[in-house]
Order: C-alpha cells, then sequence, then structure tokens
C-alpha cells in the first residue's frame, strides 16, 4: 500500500496544497484512435476558449506558479508541465503522442489546468512518497530533457530519489507500454475544490481507454 507524505517545508509554503493519487491496474497501448479524437476536440475548445496570455491565469496553472515562486523557483524558466501543453496547442504545435496512458494524462492537463505526474508504480522503490523541495545539485534526469535543475521545485521523492515535479516526471519511473500498474498524482496547488472532478474524468478515461476499473483513490 503506498502513502505518500507532505514536508513542512511545502505545508509552510504552500497552505493550500492538496494532492490526490489514483493507483489503477491498466493496459497501455501505443494509440487509441477514440482517445486522439477526444483530445482533438479538447484542442479546438482550448483554442476557442483562450489566448496565449490567458494561460498563466487558469486556476491550476496560477496556483502552481505561486507556489515555484514561495519555494524560489522562476515560473517562467521551468514552467508547469500544464502551462507548457496549453502554450504548445495555442501555438498550433502538435501534441507529443507517446502512448495511452501518458496521452490520456495530457488530456486531463490540458482540460483542467492541473499538473500531473505519471509513474509506473512497479519502479517506485519502498511503499512511500514523500512531497518536498528539490536541493542544489540534486540528480534528476527528466523524461525527454536531461539532467533538470530542480532545486526550489516541488518534489516527490522515493528511496531512490526524486521521481515527480510539476514541470517533469524522471525517467527512471516513467510509464512504458509494459505498465500494468498505474499511479497518477494530481497536483492542487490551489486546493480541493475541484479535484473530485478531475478524478472521475480520469477515471472514466482509465475505464474507457486502459480496461481499467478507475482504480483507488487517495487524498493527501
Amino acid at each position: 500500500m503506498l502513502t505518500i507524505e507532505i514536508s513542512e517545508n511545502i505545508k509552510s509554503h504552500c497552505p493550500d496544497f492538496v494532492g490526490v493519487a489514483i493507483m489503477a491496474t491498466v493496459k497501455n497501448t501505443k494509440y487509441n484512435p477514440d482517445l486522439w479524437n477526444e483530445i482533438n476536440s479538447c484542442i479546438e475548445e482550448y483554442k476557442r476558449t483562450y489566448k496565449i496570455e490567458d494561460i498563466k491565469n487558469i486556476s491550476g496553472i496560477q496556483a502552481t506558479r505561486n507556489a515555484y515562486r514561495r519555494l524560489g523557483k522562476d515560473p517562467n524558466r521551468y514552467r508547469p508541465s500544464a502551462e507548457a501543453l496549453g502554450r504548445r496547442v495555442l501555438r498550433d504545435l502538435p501534441l507529443y503522442q507517446i502512448d495511452t496512458l501518458v496521452d490520456l494524462i495530457n488530456l486531463v492537463s490540458i482540460r483542467t489546468g492541473y499538473s500531473i505526474g505519471g509513474f509506473d508504480a512497479d519502479k517506485i522503490d519502498g511503499d512511500k512518497l514523500i512531497l518536498g523541495v528539490g536541493k542544489a545539485n540534486e540528480p534528476y534526469e527528466a523524461i525527454g530533457r536531461g539532467l533538470l535543475n530542480i532545486e526550489g521545485l516541488p518534489v516527490y521523492r522515493d528511496l531512490s530519489g526524486g521521481i515527480g515535479t510539476p514541470t517533469s516526471d524522471n525517467e527512471r519511473t516513467k510509464i512504458d507500454l509494459g505498465t500494468t500498474r498505474f499511479l497518477a498524482i494530481i497536483n492542487g496547488y490551489d486546493g480541493k475544490e475541484r479535484l473530485p472532478e478531475t478524478v472521475n474524468y480520469m477515471q472514466s478515461l482509465l475505464t474507457r481507454f486502459a480496461n481499467s476499473d478507475g482504480g483507488e483513490v487517495i487524498y493527501f
């Protein structure tokens, strides 16, 4: 049974933070056309709704950016993933097509403004994660980005080190086509109010596109 703890550093700097984890048994696939129909519909709606200068005012994104500032990180240099995805959409750049689980996470992130960590639970070292703050020169290999300076970023750590930040997850615990135990962590730096709706949406997508019963939900 995985447990997640919040460090005192995060509690003091980000008092509104509420996290929620979804742990589910899944079947991953390389590509799901029905999911991509939903993604493309979401992209078109996003383009009708937002201009690029609006993105940073979306509740979840704004709150995450404010958390970065309070922890000493420049959110314009290290953008939360939800913001980076939204900016990509509005710049008419195609979204990366990775696999069904990662694509699904990106869809939820775009629609809700939450930066969401996605992990292969079998690659996590130990049965506990701690949400803390990145340290100077702490080693961290971000997915597709190489070494990332996580000093001042919120970071989830297992026994072997950092596995996820709102900017990028770590190569060590990333999802792949062999993933059968899926962990998603939704980072609610703007509080709990919108989290239940987001959880329900992700669970529905897991049921429809990843052969899952929706999994177990843990608020922390």
